[in-house]
């Protein structure tokens, strides 16, 4: 049996599916939408949009991105407005 298949048993997620996942921000995405993995188990979560947190799929990873990047450019564009006043 593949020891690194998603079916194989683990402590970690036994005790996460008992006692719930201990979330840790582990990226920072705008001011309200954030990346959080678990630090028993390592599952990733995210915020969505209706506020709520969902796993992390590589569509929310794409579209994390894309705020990002949008967040950043508007953050650089209002401090430059901020030193020119």
């Amino acid at each position: 049996m593949n020891q690194s298949s998603p079916s194989s048993f683990s402590l970690a997620k036994v005790h996460c599916n008992m006692f719930g996942h201990k979330l840790k921000v582990s990226k920072n995405i705008t001011n309200h939408v954030h990346e959080y993995k678990c630090a028993k188990c390592g599952m990733e979560m995210t915020d969505t949009a209706d506020g709520l947190l969902a796993r992390l799929t590589p569509k929310f990873k794409e579209t994390n991105a894309f705020l990002a990047k949008i967040h950043q450019k508007r953050k650089k564009r209002h401090q430059l407005f901020a030193e020119a006043s």
